[in-house]
This record gives structure tokens, C-alpha cells and sequence, in this order.
């Protein structure tokens, strides 16, 4: 019976909720390592980030016969200059949204307070079930605003985290561009025979599904983006670079981030003018549409492979447990968690096939 594959996993799950109990007991004893690895791991997220935007450049560059020290000034130069064009350029554009939208926003607030009295004074006048459905409708909107309301104040505190750091990020980055050839070896080297050659296939395919979903979604949400902006320009809406770049950041949450994105569009085209909202719809349904159709294909392909409410369920729960932080790197960590499964599912098949082979 020991040897049964379901007895191993159970003994398995066994083993690791007596660990976690013991170590949740005893978590004064790590919590300076919690307090390190809470420093480091807002800089290592965005210094992996710019690497897996970055080291196609480098490969480019390198492939062009220049040394690794100067793909890596080259790299530098480029993000210097694309930083300053965003702030000498869509800066002061932002800028002037924002400050009209902080202008305007008791003014949209009391409008929004207006068309709350109205629909709760309309509530009575329906019938009993709709009121039911209204009433229960109300309460989950209002649980989704309080939920997305902790998310964003947490993604705003990682953000200001993550800046009063930002000296970290380059010497991640940095090291990374460096000696990114040099990290794989290091852990297989450790190991020998197939055991090694193990080790080495999978870290590969991590490295794979990382750089095809981080490459792959950013490109997707950047195009998106410019699609919404042109579309949010051409019928008009108010705040429209401030609600592209919403889209731009929220779209980098599979399915679940549209429609976070396209939210407060739908209410500043309310306020703005009614019949606004059925154009900010189109442009959201064409923006999906082409995004489902042409840009995701083309860009992804089926380089993750994870059904989408698998992706649904895990930014759900990785929202609960860690908020905004932890449903933005969900579906990289779930992709890398499947791939090593798959590989110690295939590990073991051959192990079994050789021990049942006959000879």
C-alpha cells in the first residue's frame, strides 16, 4: 500500500500541514528572514520584469557581434530615453487630467449620490422578487467596491514600497542582464545523471512560460491600451489618457482586468452624457474582440495552456490571501507550479515504464 501514488500524496499533504503548523508556532524564530525576503521581493518582481522585457534587445544585440557590457549600456540608454519621453511627453497630459478630475470630483460625487437616491426612491415601485435581485445585486457591488477598494489601497502601499526601493531594481536588473546564463547551471551543476538533466529541462521550462506570459501580456495590454485611448478619444470621453492607462495596467490581469478597467469608464461616461455608456461599450466589446481574435493568438498562442476558469479560480484565491500583489503574479506562479508537476509527472512515468519494462 505504500507504494500506491495516492497513499505518497496523502503521507505528502500530511507532512506539509504539520510543517506549516510548527512553523506558524514558532514564526518569531523567521521573522527576520520574512522581513528580508518582504525587501527584496517588491524589487526582484520589478527588476524581473524589465529583464523579460529587456533580453530580447540583448539577445538582439549580442547576436549583432556587441559585448555584453555594451547591450547593457544600450539598454539603459533606451529605457533612460523612453522614460523621459513619458514624462516630457504624456506627463503633463496626465497631469492635466488629473488635476481636472480632482477639480471635478465633488462634483462627480454628487451626481453620483443623485443617482443613487434615484434608484433606491425607484426600488419601491418594483415588484417584490426585482426588489430581491436589486437588494442582492446592491450588496455585491458594494462588497466588489470594498474588495477592489483593499486591493488598490494595497497595490498603491507595494507601489510606494516598491519606489522607496527603486535603488534595489537597477542592481536586480542590472545583475540579471549580466549574468542571467549563469543562474540555470548554478542549481542543475549540483545534481548528476538524469537526475541533472532534469533539473535542467525544467528550470528551461520555467524560464519559457515566464518569459512568454510576461513578454506576451505586457505587449497584449499596451496594445489594448492604445486601442481604448484612440477609441475613448474618438467619441469624446472625458479623462480618456487617465482611463488608458488604467486599462494599460489592468489588462495585464487575464480576463478579470477588463472588466476592473472598463468600470470606471462606464460611470464617467454616465455622468458625462447617457448614451455615452453604449459607446463606451462598443469600444470595449471591438478593443475585447480584436484582442480575442487577432492579438492574443498571434502574441500567446497556447504557450501557457491553462483553461480560463482555472485562471478565473486562482486570481480569485490569490486575491483573498495576498490582494492586488498577489493577483497580479497568481497566473505566473500557478503556470510555473503546473509546468513542475508536469515535469515530475513525466519523471515518474518514465521511472515506472522502466521498472515494468519487460526484459
Amino acid at each position: 500500500m505504500t507504494k500506491k501514488v495516492w497513499f505518497q500524496v496523502g503521507v505528502g499533504i500530511l507532512l506539509a500541514l504539520l510543517i506549516t503548523k510548527y512553523f506558524l508556532e514558532v514564526n518569531y524564530i523567521f521573522r527576520p528572514v520574512g522581513v528580508i525576503l518582504q525587501t527584496i521581493i517588491m524589487p526582484l518582481i520589478f527588476g524581473g520584469l524589465l529583464y523579460y522585457i529587456t533580453v530580447p534587445i540583448q539577445q538582439y544585440l549580442e547576436k549583432k557581434k556587441m559585448p555584453r557590457w555594451g547591450s547593457i549600456i544600450t539598454i539603459m540608454l533606451i529605457l533612460v530615453a523612453v522614460i523621459w519621453i513619458l514624462v516630457a511627453i504624456i506627463g503633463p497630459m496626465v497631469t492635466k487630467q488629473v488635476n481636472n478630475l480632482v477639480d471635478n470630483g465633488p462634483a462627480l460625487t454628487h451626481q453620483l449620490e443623485q443617482l443613487q437616491d434615484k434608484a433606491i426612491n425607484q426600488k419601491d415601485n418594483l415588484p417584490e422578487g426585482l426588489q430581491e435581485s436589486l437588494n442582492s445585486a446592491v450588496e455585491s457591488i458594494q462588497t466588489f467596491a470594498v474588495t477592489f477598494g483593499k486591493w488598490f489601497v494595497q497595490f498603491v502601499q507595494s507601489f510606494v514600497q516598491a519606489v522607496a526601493l527603486l535603488l534595489l531594481v537597477p542592481f536586480f536588473f542590472l545583475f540579471m542582464l549580466k549574468d542571467h546564463e549563469k543562474f540555470a547551471p548554478r542549481i542543475y551543476n549540483v545534481f548528476s545523471g538524469k537526475r541533472r538533466i532534469w533539473v535542467k529541462k525544467t528550470l528551461e521550462d520555467i524560464d519559457q512560460v515566464l518569459r512568454s506570459y510576461i513578454q506576451g501580456q505586457l505587449l497584449i495590454s499596451a496594445i489594448l491600451a492604445v486601442i481604448i485611448l484612440i477609441g475613448y478619444y474618438i467619441i469624446g470621453l472625458q479623462y480618456a489618457l487617465l482611463l488608458a492607462i488604467l486599462a494599460l495596467f489592468m489588462n495585464i490581469i487575464p480576463f478579470i482586468g477588463p472588466w476592473i478597467a472598463v468600470t470606471p469608464a462606464l460611470i464617467i461616461a454616465y455622468l458625462q452624457e447617457p448614451k455615452l455608456v453604449i459607446w463606451v461599450g462598443v469600444v470595449t466589446l471591438a478593443a475585447q474582440q480584436i484582442d480575442s481574435n487577432l492579438i492574443t493568438p498571434n502574441v500567446m498562442g497556447k504557450s501557457l495552456d491553462i483553461h480560463p476558469l482555472t485562471i478565473i479560480t486562482v486570481l480569485l484565491v490569490a486575491g483573498s490571501l495576498a490582494g492586488f500583489l498577489g493577483i497580479l503574479v497568481a497566473v505566473p506562479a500557478y503556470a510555473v507550479g503546473k509546468v513542475i508537476v508536469q515535469n515530475i509527472y513525466e519523471m515518474r512515468k518514465e521511472i515506472s515504464e522502466a521498472a515494468t519494462k519487460n526484459v
